[in-house]
C-alpha cells in the first residue's frame, strides 16, 4: 500500500470503492502546520468517467488498482474515439476523447512507447513515454548561427501542440518533447 506521497500521475488507485486514474497532482506545504505536505489529486473514475478532486495528507495510505499495461500504437480516429492497436496481438483498443485528454497532443501514427492501461478488461487511459518525437509544422524561419542557449520562439507541431523551441529549429524538423513538462528537449532522430 503506497502513501499518498508515492502516487504518481497516471497511477490507478482504489478510492471510495471506485477504480480511479490520477490525472494530475498538486503538492502544497501549508504554512504553520506541523507535519507534511498536502497532495491534491485530480482523478477520474474509469467506469463512469466522472472527474473529481481529492486531497490527501502525505502519510495517507492508498491502494493501487489491478491493471494491465499493453504496448500500443495510435491507429486512427473513429468519431470521438481514438483507436489504438496492440503491438503484440493487434487487439484494437477504443478510448474516448475524455480518457485521452491532453495526451492527444503528444502522439501520431509514428509515436513509439505508448501503453494502453486496461482495468477489468476495459481500456481506460494511456501511459505516455517520458519523451516523444514530433514534427514542427510551423515556426518562424531559423536563424543561421543561432546557438543552443539563445532565445526561443513558438513552434506549432503537427499534433496541434505549441512549444517554445530554440531559434535554430525550422519548419519540418523532428524534435523531442518532454511529455510531463511539455517542453522542447532536443532535435529528434527522425529526418
Amino acid at each position: 500500500m503506497p502513501k499518498a506521497s508515492e502516487i504518481k500521475k497516471n497511477n490507478t488507485i482504489i478510492f471510495d470503492g471506485k477504480t480511479c486514474i490520477v490525472r494530475d497532482i498538486e503538492r502544497s506545504v501549508p504554512q504553520g502546520r506541523a507535519g507534511g505536505s498536502i497532495y491534491r489529486m485530480r482523478m477520474y473514475d474509469v467506469v463512469t468517467g466522472q472527474k473529481f478532486d481529492e486531497t490527501f495528507k502525505d502519510s495517507d495510505m492508498l491502494d493501487y488498482a489491478d491493471l494491465i499495461r499493453r504496448p500500443a500504437m495510435f491507429s486512427y480516429m473513429d468519431g470521438d474515439e481514438f483507436v489504438f492497436m496492440d503491438k503484440e496481438d493487434y487487439t484494437p483498443y477504443h478510448l474516448n476523447k475524455d480518457s485521452v485528454g491532453d495526451d492527444a497532443l503528444f502522439f501520431n501514427e509514428e509515436t513509439d512507447g505508448i501503453q494502453v492501461i486496461i482495468v477489468s478488461e476495459v481500456p481506460v487511459a494511456l501511459d505516455m513515454p517520458m519523451s516523444v518525437e514530433l514534427q514542427v509544422e510551423e515556426t518562424d524561419p531559423s536563424i543561421k548561427g543561432a546557438s543552443a542557449t539563445s532565445r526561443t520562439k513558438p513552434a506549432k507541431l503537427t499534433t496541434g501542440l505549441v512549444v517554445q523551441v530554440p531559434e535554430y529549429i525550422s519548419t519540418g524538423e523532428w524534435i523531442k518533447i518532454n511529455t510531463e513538462e511539455r517542453k522542447f528537449q532536443s532535435r529528434g532522430d527522425k529526418h
